[in-house]
């Protein structure tokens, strides 16, 4: 039955004993009244408590409805009953496909796998065919994330000089943000005939997607205000009598590291600068936690140029059509829908096979 093999996994990663012990712990320390005398150290043990309680929970009620689709089956049988017995097996698919992403939620237990997320979406050389591309792409992710009832806001957005966007910002809230989204980061290529070429030709463009946690006051990030340069410009927008007259948009580049962030949403550039800020403390983060990784996989960092190198997932719609993933060999047959925000087979993949490489570079190690 698939379903017990999705079920049996899913208690393996969730290593039920040790999950059932660690709770009847954390209440306990939730109940001292000395534990926000260390406000950090009570959030993050809440912030854990909260998160094994959700789990444990979600096993249970998956028990539950198993025992229930098996004995409206074994009724049916009974009976004789064909229709009772097809109700029952479809209570079963639905709970193996539930199953499925439990399991796959069960792999989210990284550092800042809890956070909220940053996604940027940056186009690739190509001018208009590759800034449409882009665009695309922040589509296709805010469908991804308000589908799965997260909350989306574009931090930045710079416009493309004929139609879509050189690059952009996505601030996306809600349990797991980044632990979901953070296998999206590298090369998204797409193969088409150009809607902008009048010889109908077929074009390939480039954008790549960099994902990165965003950080709460609790983590400390130390930035220098002599490794940082402030940029004030005037924020970009359609135009009329809300055009934004005022140099409002911040931009704070990182000179040790050469990072760049960018904010526009708000209209004080007094937010705007709060929110900068907030995103280079993210970025500086992510890049700490990138190192770490890095040595644990013994692996080089390499930023590559955004082409022919380094790219996660290829999008062809014309003369075929087909999505696949070159990291886990995941296809679709359906672009139209991958690009409407249907990404979870591909993002599961990706979380389970980057869960296999890390237990294997522990293993050697």
């Amino acid at each position: 039955m698939p379903f017990a093999g999705h079920c049996l996994s899913y208690g393996g990663i969730f290593d039920w004993d040790t999950a059932e012990a660690r709770l009847a712990e954390l209440n306990a320390r939730a109940e001292d009244p000395n534990l926000w005398n260390d406000p950090r150290a009570a959030r993050e043990i809440m912030r854990e408590r909260d998160s094994l309680d959700r789990k444990i929970s979600s096993y249970k009620q998956l028990e539950r409805e198993l025992e229930d689709a098996i004995t409206l089956i074994e009724l049916g049988e009974a009976e004789g009953d064909e229709e009772t017995i097809a109700e029952g097996e479809a209570a079963l698919k639905a709970l193996s496909e539930l199953a499925q992403k439990r399991e796959i939620e069960a792999l989210l237990s990284g550092e800042a796998d809890s956070n909220d997320a940053y996604l940027e979406v940056h186009a690739g050389a190509g001018g208009t065919e590759s800034q449409d591309w882009a665009e695309m792409l922040v589509r296709m992710y805010i469908r991804w994330a308000e589908d799965h009832g997260f909350e989306v806001t574009m931090v930045e957005a710079s416009p493309g000089e004929e139609a879509g966007l050189k690059s952009a910002t996505l601030e996306i809230k809600g349990e797991n943000a980044y632990g979901w989204l953070k296998t999206e980061s590298g090369v998204h290529r797409l193969v088409r005939i150009s809607p902008f070429d009048a010889n109908a030709r077929r074009h390939t463009s480039f954008a790549s997607v960099w994902v990165y946690p965003k950080v709460d006051d609790t983590i400390e990030i130390d930035i220098k205000e002599s490794d940082v340069r402030i940029d004030t410009y005037r924020a970009s927008g359609a135009g009329g009598q809300h055009v934004n007259t005022t140099d409002s948009a911040v931009r704070i580049t990182h000179l040790p590291t050469g990072i760049v962030v960018a904010c526009q949403q708000e209209r004080s550039q007094i937010k705007n600068r709060a929110i900068a800020w907030a995103m280079l403390r993210a970025r500086l983060y992510d890049l700490e936690l990138k190192k770490r990784e890095e040595k644990a996989n013994a692996e080089a960092a390499a930023k590559t140029e955004i082409g022919w190198g380094h790219q996660i997932r290829s999008y062809v719609l014309q003369p075929y059509q087909l999505v696949k993933d070159l990291r886990t060999g995941v296809e679709s047959s359906n672009p139209q829908a991958v690009l409407d925000g249907d990404l979870d087979p591909f993002i599961e993949a990706a979380l389970a096979q980057r869960l296999k490489d890390e237990q294997r570079a522990h293993a050697s190690q």
